[in-house]
């Protein structure tokens, strides 16, 4: 991918690449993924048993092992990401994850959504335990107390939705605090959770492959929560790339409540938000576009 850099109002700013030409990025991201409400009971699991969950080469801070998440099986690459923001590639079942060890939080999560995947994801059971990822160092993670008793009161937002996870360790992988950003609850549960379904129904009816990036945005007036000073994104971003129609589109939103506004075109949200993150790949339209 072709990245330019941007400014960022931060005095950071993160660049992601796809291998051939690195292509400067970011104006600092954050998409969250608002899921149901998220549920008074939920829990956590032990680091053992988290684990346990990740493959041996999961376990592993690169995005060999899941390349195929990745339109043109073209992984970003870290090595274009400053080092102030200290990232990590992060594998799972059924997300990879750009993660950075100074905001606590995901920079980008990218996700291949098709039918067949989200008909097994159909009814999957939300197991709500949520848990730290034990592939992160505790000097650079996000903790459970980091996200209780906030005023005013923040969810732990899904990038990659429990509800797009095709099986029991999917689901549970989704859990991952690196898979999370501090979301305003009304935003989480009602406006992102109505995009996600946007999306789900867009993908089911797709004629092949979907591919998904969602991510925080940080401008220069982001806050953070916990101790371990998780930044807390300002807007969050979905990208919506279809491989059959060449068609992106995409949804940038504050993370308060809001209303959802009609889905801009790659040109559009590259603009608003410094983002090129689908670098040479032929785009020919938008949503409701040919």
């Amino acid at each position: 991918m072709h990245l330019r850099k941007i400014a960022v109002g931060l005095s950071a700013l993160v660049l992601l690449s796809t291998g051939a030409e690195a292509r400067g990025l970011l104006d600092l991201i954050n998409p969250p993924t608002p899921h149901h409400a998220q549920a008074s009971h939920s829990g956590s699991i032990s680091q053992s048993a988290a684990l346990e969950l990740y493959s041996n080469k999961q376990k592993q801070t690169s995005f060999d092992g899941c390349a195929d998440l990745f339109p043109a099986a073209q992984p970003i690459n870290t090595a274009t990401v400053p080092a102030t923001m200290k990232p990590l590639a992060l594998c799972s079942d059924n997300f990879a994850v750009l993660y950075s060890q100074t905001s606590k939080t995901p920079l980008v999560v990218v996700e291949r959504l098709n039918a067949a995947q989200l008909q097994d994801a159909k009814g999957e059971q939300r197991t709500n335990q949520f848990y730290p990822d034990p592939r992160i160092p505790e000097s650079g993670r996000a903790e459970l107390s980091d996200y209780r008793s906030q005023h005013p009161a923040v969810d732990r937002g899904h990038q990659s939705p429990a509800a797009d996870a095709p099986n029991p360790n999917a689901m549970a992988q989704s859990f991952a605090l690196s898979n999370m950003v501090p979301q305003d609850p009304t935003n989480n549960r009602k406006i992102w959770s109505k995009v996600e379904s946007d999306v789900r129904k867009f993908a089911k009816r797709a004629d092949g492959n979907v591919f998904v990036f969602t991510g925080p945005l940080f401008d220069q007036d982001h806050s953070t929560i916990g101790d371990n000073k998780v930044w807390v994104p300002t807007r969050l971003f979905k990208l919506v790339y279809d491989t059959s129609s060449k068609r992106a589109w995409a949804y940038v939103l504050p993370n308060a409540e809001t209303r959802i506004e009609k889905p801009m075109d790659y040109e559009a949200f590259v603009k608003t938000t410094g983002l090129k993150l689908l670098g040479n790949l032929p785009v020919t339209g938008s949503v409701g576009r040919t």
